[in-house]
C-alpha cells in the first residue's frame, strides 16, 4: 500500500535524523553494552579475588594454629603481595604480628602492624593495628614512638584501650601522673560490659596510689 503524503514525510524525517544522530546512538548502545559486560567482569574479578583471598587466610590461620612459622609466612606473604585490597590482607597481617609477637619476633610483628596502618582499606583495623604496635614498641622501650602513635586519631570504641595503654607507657616512662590520668580516662571511657578490662585498669591505677 502506497505511502500518503504525511507518511512519506514521516519517514524522510526519520531517515534525515537517523542519518544525523544513528552513528552516536550505536556509539552510545555500544559504550553502555561494555560498560555492562565490564561492570560485570569487575564484579566476577573481586569475587575471585576476594575467594583466593579467603583461601590464604583459611591456610594463614590454620599455619597460626599449628605453629607453622614457614606456611604462616608464605600465606601473609602471598596475601599482601597479590591481595593487598582486600581484608583477608589486613586480617591476615593482624594474624601474623600477633604468633610473632608471641614467638617474641618483634621485627617481623611489626613489619606485619606496619603493613595495616599504612595500607589497610578498614579504618577500624588501622586502628587495631596502631594499638598492637604500640604495645610492641613498649615493649622494645621505644616509648616516645609508641605515645605518638597513641596520639593518632582513631574510632571511639577504642579510647579506653588507647588510654590505658598510654598509661602504661607513661608508667614506664616514670611520668605517674600523667599515667593516672591516662588511667582514669581508660575507665571513664569503657563500656559497662568491659568488667575485666575496667579492673585491670582499676589495679594498675591503684598501684599508682589511684
Amino acid at each position: 500500500m502506497p505511502l500518503d503524503l504525511e507518511e512519506q514525510e514521516q519517514v524522510a524525517e526519520l531517515k534525515a535524523w537517523w542519518k544525523q544522530h544513528g552513528n552516536l546512538i550505536v556509539t552510545l548502545l555500544l559504550a553502555a553494552a561494555l560498560a555492562l559486560v565490564g561492570w560485570r567482569g569487575w564484579g566476577w574479578y573481586q569475587a575471585s579475588q576476594a575467594a583466593e583471598a579467603s583461601a590464604l587466610y583459611e591456610t594463614l590461620a590454620r599455619a597460626a594454629q599449628a605453629g607453622d612459622a614457614k606456611a604462616l609466612r608464605d600465606a601473609a606473604g602471598t596475601l599482601i603481595e597479590s591481595y593487598p585490597r582486600t581484608l583477608y590482607a589486613s586480617m591476615g597481617a593482624l594474624v601474623a604480628a600477633r604468633f610473632h609477637f608471641e614467638r617474641n619476633d618483634l621485627k617481623a610483628a611489626k613489619a606485619q602492624l606496619q603493613w595495616v596502618v599504612e595500607h589497610s582499606r578498614s579504618d577500624d583495623f588501622r586502628d587495631l593495628a596502631r594499638l598492637r604496635l604500640a604495645a610492641v614498641l613498649l615493649d622494645e622501650k621505644a616509648y616516645d614512638a609508641a605515645l605518638k602513635l597513641l596520639e593518632a586519631k582513631h574510632a571511639g570504641a577504642y579510647d579506653s584501650q588507647y588510654a590505658a595503654l598510654r598509661g602504661d607507657v607513661l608508667v614506664a616512662k616514670d611520668q605517674r601522673a600523667e599515667a593516672r590520668a591516662a588511667y582514669k580516662l581508660a575507665l571513664e571511657k569503657a563500656g559497662s560490659d568491659q568488667g575485666a578490662f575496667r579492673e585491670s585498669v582499676r589495679m594498675r591505677l591503684e598501684a599508682l596510689g589511684g
